[in-house]
């Protein structure tokens, strides 16, 4: 029996994150700021966000439109408020300006999670050497999944990448589950199931109206009907 897919959905507020669960989505990620990429929602939307919904919330760790950690005492800061709230799962992941993994950085926010499982989100695809960065983040607690399109520009052009390091599910390095988002369309999700990939992620795909209009649960319910095939 094959494993069901897990479909993430990004939200913005309590309202995107009821019509997400009610069009079926498994998890959420929880952000701010779309035009600087998603960033660290306030420790308030994370709790109404709680209270409105059951399923699983990954919270973003980002303060700033980019790759590089910034002001990492503000992020172990706002981690801690997260997890006071009851936040316990997580999305982050840094880079050093020569593409590595920025690892102290990831290192001092893991630690401030306390054994918290959490996703290395799309930093993966601007990286200089992808196997490496994945090397060098192998024994860290809590990771379990990677954010991926297989390319800085979307699925299109990473549907190679993700296939093979779909293939390589289990090496060292490549335990986590593969997550894929960034320009996914429903047109490429047969592919990627027929090559072992099981975690699907939507963010504008899940609002017809753009992203100054809300979640659609229809739009969701499609996804979920699709995936579930």
């Amino acid at each position: 029996m094959s494993k069901r897919a897990v479909l993430e959905v990004i939200a913005l507020d309590a309202g995107d994150a009821v019509a997400a669960e009610a069009g079926g989505a498994d998890r959420l990620e929880l952000v701010t700021d779309m035009a600087a990429d998603g960033l660290t929602p306030s420790r308030e939307t994370f709790a109404a966000i709680r209270a409105a919904v059951d399923i699983p919330l990954r919270v973003m760790l980002r303060l700033a439109d980019g790759f590089a950690a910034g002001d990492v005492d503000a992020l172990v800061r706002a981690a801690g408020a997260l997890r006071s709230e009851g936040a316990d799962e997580f999305v982050l992941g840094f880079l050093t300006e020569a593409g590595d993994a920025d690892v102290p950085v990831v290192e001092t926010l893991v630690a401030e999670l306390g054994g918290c499982r959490w996703t290395f989100h799309r930093a993966i695809d601007r990286a200089g050497d992808r196997d490496a960065v994945r090397k060098q983040l192998a024994d860290l607690p809590g990771l379990d999944t990677y954010l991926t399109a297989g390319s800085a520009v979307g699925v299109d052009d990473g549907m190679t990448t993700l296939l093979a390091e779909s293939a390589r599910d289990g090496e060292p390095g490549y335990t986590p589950h593969l997550l894929v988002g960034g320009g996914l369309r429903l047109d490429h999700v047969s592919r990627l199931k027929s090559g072992g990939v099981t975690g699907f992620h939507i963010g504008g795909a899940a609002r017809p109206a753009g992203w100054a209009g809300p979640v659609s649960t229809p739009a969701v319910e499609e996804w979920r009907r699709v995936l579930d095939r």
